[in-house]
């Protein structure tokens, strides 16, 4: 009987024992080279190895060859996209915005990947029926020198601009820090002292009061990150001639730079389940045309206690968390046939269309006409508590209906008003529906 081929791992091919490699996490690319010496070498390998673990997992998504000019290493750009990898979907802001008038934080943001960054967009209603305003809100990257390079346009005016390659820098936008406090929270603070660094490096080291020089560092070099600079100059201007007067003059611009900052720290919540399930069909983003004729986003979360749904834009507001559009407690559907008396309250209420249904033939579509569940909801805004003086013991005050159709969308009213409000997607499989040319629209 001939006994049986058995080959090691290093009797294959370079090129196939890098592909078999390729298919390992970083944890077992490690263990792998911890097996034998032979090994140490060939996991290290950058333009190969790397370079395969980044191309098969973010090379359908992404150009990973031009990220930092394609002078950065491809382990160290492994490390940072499988951080910023969560960043893509949807984030909503978080806590009562401290901005100027001027500024207005946004309040739904969606990441989605660039040729060699990650872009994050401000997604708003429009105007126009149910299209949404795509417009440019921040900006992450890789330096070629392997630094993070972060920048937020304050107005999202930089649509052509702001997302094309290295033209940043003279463009209407702040540099900032991206924090991640965990995989579903951030924060976006202005880095102040960017344009400080950038001043000095440019040779503007003299003092502002009368010419004497100001002990520094050269922006770039070992220990000039911004803490460690404004350490060394503190104390290095302490020990200098007219250590006062440079103490001073480092006080006051501390203080101009803070009250030059364009931007005021926000915090951003990641909204995991943003689509619906079979399991969960109402749950996600929406978006409907409410009674004021304005177009607003919904965000339907399932939990422990039943089903609620809240305008996202109230979601950053203070008292927002007792304030739902509709909530229920029981998130059974009736099924179809349905009683007389369903039938009569759908038929009798009609659907708010858009302001320029008006002027167009334009109607709802007719797969929206035929209701394949029913859900019974409660309204936010009359609560019915026993024993609680002021509540209201009417049922036609609080109670109201949500009608799935056969398209998996649905509306929502209830029985004190005479419309349904009906919810459209936002996205679809990742990509933003009914995106309005911003340029169109203003």
């Amino acid at each position: 009987m001939a006994e049986p081929n058995l080959n090691s791992f290093s009797d294959f091919p370079e090129d196939v024992q890098f592909c078999i490699l390729s298919f390992l996490s970083p944890t077992e690319i490690a263990n792998f080279a911890c097996t034998s010496k032979r090994y140490g070498p060939l996991c290290q390998s950058d333009s190969k190895l790397w370079h395969s673990l980044c191309d098969r997992r973010w090379g359908s998504k992404t150009q990973i060859n031009k990220w930092g000019n394609g002078q950065i290493s491809y382990k160290l750009l492994y490390k940072t996209l499988n951080k910023w990898e969560n960043l893509i979907g949807f984030w909503r802001r978080c806590g009562q915005s401290q901005q100027k008038e001027t500024v207005k934080p946004p309040s739904l943001v969606f990441f989605e990947w660039g040729s060699s960054f990650l872009s994050g967009w401000r997604v708003s209603p429009s105007q126009n029926a149910y299209s949404v305003i795509k417009s440019p809100f921040l900006w992450i990257s890789i330096s070629p020198e392997g630094e993070i390079v972060n920048y937020l346009d304050p107005e999202g005016q930089n649509k052509n601009n702001l997302f094309g390659e290295l033209g940043y820098l003279d463009m209407d936008v702040v540099p900032v820090n991206v924090n991640f406090i965990g995989d579903s929270h951030f924060s976006v603070e202005e880095n102040v002292n960017f344009a400080y660094r950038r001043s000095l490096s440019s040779g503007n080291l003299k003092g502002e009061d009368n010419g004497e020089d100001i002990v520094s560092v050269e922006s770039g070099s070992p220990g000039s990150l911004p803490e460690t600079f404004e350490i060394y100059q503190y104390y290095a201007n302490r020990m200098s001639p007219g250590a006062d007067r440079a103490i001073r003059r480092q006080r006051r611009r501390e203080k101009e730079k803070q009250g030059k900052k364009r931007w005021e720290t926000e915090h951003f919540l990641k909204i995991v389940d943003s689509s619906p399930t079979l399991d969960r069909p109402l749950q996600g983003l929406w978006k409907g045309i409410c009674e004021d004729m304005k177009l607003e986003f919904y965000l339907v979360a399932y939990d422990e206690f039943g089903i609620s749904c809240r305008r996202v834009g109230d979601l950053s507001e203070r008292r927002s968390s007792s304030t739902p559009v509709f909530w229920t407690s029981d998130p059974t559907f009736v099924e179809s046939p349905f009683p007389t008396e369903e039938e009569y309250i759908y038929d009798s209420r009609i659907h708010i269309q858009p302001p320029e249904a008006a002027n167009l033939d334009w109607k709802f579509p007719l797969e929206n006409d035929v209701v394949s569940r029913i859900m019974y909801i409660n309204s936010s805004y009359d609560l019915v508590i026993l024993g609680v003086e002021g509540a209201s013991l009417n049922p036609w005050r609080v109670e109201g209906r949500v009608w799935q159709y056969k398209n998996g969308t649905f509306g929502y009213g209830f029985l004190r008003d005479h419309f349904i409000v009906d919810l459209k997607h936002i996205a679809k499989n990742g990509c933003l529906l009914d995106i309005l040319d911003i340029a169109v629209d203003l």
